[in-house]
């Protein structure tokens, strides 16, 4: 059975406390996907500090550049074909999600996944306003399980963004989600003869 995968942001948290929920999820290596693998204010998820800290509980480092946020507009000559998404840097980056770089390392990341249970690491505290949110549609598409780990004791399935749609470029956002119908809609209906 194949590991599963797990998203957290470091947020304002200590080492200690960071490295509880890792445990509690039996993660055994950090996927650093920041663009920038530093902090200003949380200056102990530092590039140059983490992965002396975490080895010290024995959990593994890696930093996998091609999957960092902050992507600019893809240079093309067509509109996105991610739509759905109105904040520009989740557009900018489910448009290079479709790029070869991506998939580099969405690549990296499952093979790294295959020896061990791996935590994507991000800044964000919350996925939903997290480019992890993008990578873990890619892992839920290719059939692995994904976890988001949002605090003590609070671990939730990750699932697909509704709107997304699996092409042979990639995942493409879109278009808008269907809406729940109005309550009661439909009721009045069944029950008249």
């Amino acid at each position: 059975m194949a590991n599963p995968f797990y998203t957290i942001g470091h947020s304002t948290r200590s080492i200690p406390e960071f490295v509880e929920l890792l445990r509690e999820a039996n993660v055994r290596l950090v996927v650093d996907v920041r663009t920038i693998p530093r902090s200003r204010t949380n200056p102990q998820f530092n590039r140059d500090a983490l992965p002396e800290s975490l080895a010290s509980y024995q959990i593994g480092y890696e930093h996998i550049a091609e999957l960092g946020g902050l992507r600019g507009r893809q240079r093309s000559a067509e509109p996105s074909p991610n739509g759905f998404w109105e904040n520009t840097s989740f557009r900018n980056y489910a448009d290079y999600a479709l790029t070869g770089r991506f998939r580099e390392g969405i690549d990296r990341l499952t093979d790294l996944g295959g020896w061990s249970v791996t935590a994507i690491m991000c800044a964000e505290a919350v996925w939903w306003r997290c480019h992890r949110r993008i990578i873990a549609d890619y892992l839920l598409a290719s059939g692995r399980a994904v976890f988001h780990i949002l605090g003590p004791g609070k671990i939730e399935p990750a699932s697909m963004t509704p709107v997304a749609r699996l092409t042979t470029a990639g995942i493409v956002y879109a278009g808008l989600p269907e809406p729940d119908p109005p309550r009661g809609a439909g009721v009045a209906s069944r029950h008249k003869s």
